[in-house]
């Protein structure tokens, strides 16, 4: 008699999604998926809003990756006006490094609140820990100090966002073929040295390295457990500069196999050109893949693991050692240990946190010319624009008519690039934690979490869900009778 294992919601991600497991009568299993259960419809009620709203309204998309979306969105603009480095014309040096300190600012942040209040509980209290342990209150109980620590640097990188774009949440600061204002000395200097109830940047670096340290300890104490834990192959992919090297901001996209050599690159407006997304009736989330290669062939890892296996080296120097050990761990192949995913989140906290000291030390920063100004016959009406989310390689892509008014807008996510990978990942972990068991039990429903977890999924590119949110699992027979349930 088989059963179906319902997982409903998942908890600590954002948006919503649940998992359903198929056992067959000896309770091994047969099939896993995540199905994503909400729709947002962003793209469609966009359209009709002038052009230049469109890095404004869609980055209400969500509350803690908007900057991506704000700078994704006015970099597709910079490209209809004509303007920018889209349009093969070099964006002036202050704006560029402005968005690229507010997009560093903002992939700190969310990289500290991921590691450090959805992982960090479970590296220090395991899989298997109660529910009410394995948070972020657990860690408060356990470790006061290493929590504070936590709370200043995500403020610090809060506050950046807030002196470049305006506001903590939704600020503007990205127009047209550059952006609205620079960094005066007195908001470099706050960042560089601290002031009272704001840490320097010298205590960020600090700070971003204990991050790394604690994967070192955890890894070092559950090797095997950490190296086994759905190892998923898959092609990797982002943004890459001229020297093949990871770039959030700009760059073409690259994607190497298994072996790191490369499947495709090519310039982002082309995109299109190489993918194609399939739809499933169980989820509303896309599948997308290399048009050649078919749909499993094809499918991409986006995010923080695909950078570090994909990058050659990292430009700042603490970042480039935690990146030589992280190669050198897989002998120069790519890294497909799921869990190995918060190795590679670490080291672009610590990154993210370097490249910010760069860009606070330059003069550029402190220019007044801000913005190019477009050709009268410039107007292109389409444009593209792709950065490095924290989450992953993320596209906007927009329309309009001579008006300006939007007709058409399509956005690809990082979660949605990620989405075979992830439901792969919940395959692998329910046959090792669950095929052949008959007893549901707390650790095994976590288990299935941590690996989606591990993606740091924005299922609808929504809040991070760090709440206690209701869990129930039950067991179906083929008439579609409960047989079993349990319920958080």
């Amino acid at each position: 008699m088989s059963r179906k294992l319902v997982i409903d919601p998942v908890t600590r991600i954002e948006g919503h999604g649940k998992v359903t497991i198929q056992l067959d009568d000896d309770n091994n299993v047969t099939d896993a998926k995540l199905h994503v259960v909400e729709f947002r419809g962003f793209e469609k009620l966009i359209q009709g809003h002038p052009y230049w709203e469109a890095p404004m309204l869609l980055q209400r998309i969500c509350g803690i990756c908007f900057v991506s979306h704000h700078l994704c969105g006015a970099k597709a603009l910079d490209d209809m006006v004509g303007v920018g480095l889209g349009s093969g014309i070099p964006m002036l040096p202050t704006a560029e490094k402005v968005r690229r300190l507010g997009h560093y600012a903002q992939q700190l942040q969310s990289h500290v609140t991921a590691y450090f209040y959805l992982v960090v509980p479970e590296m220090l209290f395991g899989m298997d820990a109660p529910p009410e342990q394995r948070n972020v209150l657990g860690l408060v109980e356990q470790n006061p100090a290493l929590v504070k620590r936590v709370v200043a640097l995500r403020k610090w990188g809060q506050e950046l966002i807030r002196t470049v774009l305006g506001k903590r949440m939704h600020g503007i600061s990205s127009v047209p073929g550059g952006v609205s204002k620079n960094i005066s000395l007195e908001e470099r200097d706050r960042f560089l040295k601290g002031d009272e109830g704001l840490l320097s940047i010298d205590e960020v670096i600090e700070y971003a390295q204990e991050g790394l340290q604690l994967f070192y300890e955890f890894h070092g104490q559950h090797r095997e457990q950490v190296d086994s834990f759905a190892v998923v192959p898959s092609l990797d992919m982002c943004l890459v500069n001229d020297e093949g090297n990871v770039d959030y901001y700009h760059g073409r996209i690259r994607i190497l196999d298994e072996d790191k050599r490369i499947v495709r690159e090519f310039d982002y407006h082309d995109y299109l050109e190489h993918f194609s997304e399939a739809t499933e009736e169980w989820s509303y989330m896309k599948f997308p893949f290399l048009k050649d290669l078919g749909r499993e062939k094809g499918s991409v890892r986006v995010g923080p693991l695909a950078r570090m296996n994909v990058t050659k080296t990292l430009s700042t120097p603490l970042a480039q050692a935690a990146l030589e050990k992280f190669h050198a761990y897989t002998g120069g192949k790519s890294n497909n240990m799921t869990l190995h995913t918060n190795w590679a989140r670490a080291i672009e906290i610590i990154h993210s946190a370097e490249l910010i000291k760069e860009l606070l030390h330059d003069p550029d920063l402190q220019n007044e010319q801000l913005l190019m100004t477009p050709a009268d016959n410039a107007w292109t009406g389409e444009g593209i624009g792709v950065v490095e989310a924290p989450r992953g390689t993320l596209l906007h892509h927009y329309r309009a008519d001579r008006s300006g008014s939007i007709s058409f807008a399509n956005l690809i996510v990082s979660t949605t690039q990620n989405n075979s990978v992830i439901n792969r990942t919940v395959r692998s972990v329910a046959q090792d934690y669950i095929s052949g068991k008959a007893e549901i039990t707390e650790g095994m429903m976590n288990a299935i979490e941590v690996g989606i977890r591990a993606y740091d999924p924005c299922l609808s590119c929504a809040t991070h869900a760090l709440g206690q949110m209701p869990l129930e699992i039950s067991l179906f027979n083929a008439e579609g009778q409960i047989v079993d349930e349990q319920r958080r």
